[in-house]
C-alpha cells in the first residue's frame, strides 16, 4: 500500500531573536552620534507581539526603522514578518509608529495558497489546519515541487516548511 507523505507550511518568528534584535538596535541608537540628544527608541511589547518606534521626526523615524531592519536581517528574521502601521503623533511633538510581528498564516492567505496549489494541478492535497497549511501527497517529488512553487511565489509572508514526513 502506498504511503502518504506530508509537510506543514508555517509562518513563525522566533521571539527571542526579535528581543535580541530590538535590544541590540536600542544599544546602537544610544551610541550613534546622529541620535545624541534624541528621544529615538524602540519598545518591544511581548504580550501583543508589537514593536513601537519612537523618534523626534519622520526623518529620524525612518533611520530608526532602518536600524531595526538591519538588526532583523542580522538575526535571520525575515522583514516580511513586520507589519508597519501608520505614523502617529506622540507626546511633545514627537512621532511613533507601531510594527506588529506576524505569527501564523491568516485564513485568507491560507485559502490563497490552497487555490494557487490547486491551480497548478499538483497531485497533492492541501488542507488548512488552524494557522498553518498541511500539504500531503503520495510522491516526495510532488511535495518538493510544491515547496519550490511556494518559495517562488510571494504571498507577503515569511514561510517555513516543517514536519516533512
Amino acid at each position: 500500500m502506498p504511503q502518504d507523505f506530508s509537510f506543514d507550511v508555517v509562518s513563525k518568528v522566533e521571539l527571542q531573536a526579535v528581543d535580541n534584535a530590538v535590544n541590540t538596535a536600542n544599544r546602537e541608537l544610544a551610541t550613534r552620534f546622529d541620535f545624541k540628544g534624541s528621544v529615538s527608541r524602540l519598545e518591544w511589547d511581548k504580550k501583543n507581539n508589537a514593536i513601537t518606534v519612537f523618534s523626534d521626526n519622520d526623518f529620524k523615524l525612518k533611520s530608526v526603522i532602518d536600524v531595526l531592519q538591519s538588526r532583523f536581517v542580522k538575526q535571520n528574521i525575515s522583514l516580511k514578518s513586520l507589519d508597519f502601521q501608520k505614523v502617529e503623533p506622540a507626546e511633545s511633538g514627537t512621532v511613533r509608529q507601531s510594527a506588529k510581528i506576524i505569527q501564523g498564516i491568516s485564513s485568507d492567505k491560507a485559502k490563497e495558497m490552497v487555490r494557487a496549489i490547486k491551480d497548478k494541478k499538483y497531485k497533492v492535497t492541501p488542507s488548512i489546519q488552524g494557522d498553518q497549511l498541511r500539504v500531503s501527497g503520495r510522491s516526495k517529488d510532488d511535495l518538493q515541487s510544491v515547496i519550490s512553487f511556494l518559495r517562488a511565489k510571494d504571498f507577503g509572508l515569511s514561510l517555513q516548511f516543517t514536519n516533512f514526513k
